[in-house]
């Protein structure tokens, strides 16, 4: 059996590739430049890497057919603006289906294929990345401490030199300035606005901002939680501060198309590469009452160097492909990436790289 991996060769479908080939879990490098596709696979174990060069949107019923994947993982974002086609014709070809999406809606309304995916029997999977899987690990694993959580406040600060794709900068900028959806304890919020300073250990302190993630729909009603945050950061501050002006513009009216300028806008953010580091990270903050009843905050961190970053994002979806393959993974239905995997089960994927875990 083997993972169909659409967009194979991007930010983290090589990345998913390498892990699962690592586990020896056989896979197709798939997109629609059959020279990349080749290319990547190349990088990979011969006898557990192949590739396959369509176009998903047009020709995956003919690939499934041929191909006979035990498992698709979709990486192909943005999200944000996307249809449920691929998932859909997955589900029609009945093979189970995982995606990295964070599109707030995208994720939380995959449950609409939840009747087709259970007669067919299949896994549908929706936001099998850091937001939603991880954080609700890092939740699920804390709330012991606090049977009664009031707040969470969250965000991921990636290293300037850790590799960015493109799809993840539209969708970044595609609601930078934009008014957001309600959340619980924020009626309104604006992208990329609300700055605060995070603390982390070893990396010092990151400038944050308002995003938007699937967590802010998801968590609440899942732990009871009454405040959510979540944020992202740059690390060099110049960045940070330069969209938070575009921000402002947006919110203000003027005519800015800011994922329509994305390609460029990485492009100069690359340049300043030189005066970043590779070196990211998540924070988790949670204030509520421990089994005490006194109010208690219970903090943690994860730290990635060298790059090592991109790969947090992916194991979700290397972890599930695995069950999936395996057969050790008996749900069916369409579901969101909460309560999949455990935070231990996270960590151990992660365990040969260059990535820490702090609590306090």
């Amino acid at each position: 059996m083997k993972a169909l991996i659409l967009g194979g060769y991007g930010n983290f479908g090589k990345r998913i590739a390498a892990l699962l080939t690592r586990k020896g879990v056989a896979v197709v490098i798939a997109g629609r430049d059959g020279r990349k596709a080749e290319a990547a696979a190349k990088t990979l174990p011969p006898q557990l890497a192949e590739y396959a060069a369509f176009d998903a949107k047009l020709d995956l019923a003919r690939q499934l057919a041929l191909l006979k994947p035990g498992v698709v993982i979709n990486t192909c974002g943005p999200f944000q603006n996307s249809d449920y086609g691929i998932a859909e014709t997955c589900i029609a070809g009945a093979v189970p289906y995982i995606d990295l999406a964070d599109g707030r809606d995208f994720v939380t309304g995959i449950t609409k294929l939840d009747a087709a995916a259970k007669k067919q029997n299949v896994a549908v999977i929706s936001g099998a990345s850091t937001v939603p899987a991880l954080t609700c690990a890092v939740v699920e694993n804390l709330a012991p401490q606090l049977p009664e959580i009031y707040s969470l406040t969250f965000g991921i600060a990636p290293g300037q030199k850790a590799e960015r794709g493109l799809a993840t900068t539209q969708a970044i900028l595609g609601y930078v300035g934009r008014k957001l959806k309600p959340c619980a304890g924020y009626e309104t919020r604006y992208g990329w606005q609300d700055l605060y300073r995070q603390a982390y250990p070893e990396i010092g302190n990151r400038w944050m901002a308002n995003c938007d993630v699937p967590d802010l729909d998801l968590l609440p009603e899942r732990f009871g939680i009454k405040q959510i945050r979540f944020s992202a950061g740059m690390e060099i501050p110049a960045i940070h501060f330069g969209m938070w002006l575009l921000s402002w513009g947006v919110r203000l009216g003027l005519p800015v198309d800011l994922p329509g300028h994305a390609a460029a806008l990485l492009k100069a953010s690359n340049w300043l590469d030189r005066f970043g580091s590779a070196d990211g990270g998540m924070h988790v903050i949670l204030q509520g009452r421990d089994r005490s009843g006194r109010p208690a905050t219970r903090k943690w961190f994860i730290v990635a160097r060298d790059g090592d970053g991109p790969y947090i994002p992916t194991v979700p979806a290397v972890a599930l492909a695995r069950k999936i393959i395996a057969g050790t993974f008996v749900r069916t239905g369409a579901m969101p990436c909460v309560g999949l995997i455990t935070l231990r089960e996270y960590l151990d994927e992660l365990a040969h790289l260059k990535i820490k875990t702090y609590e306090f």
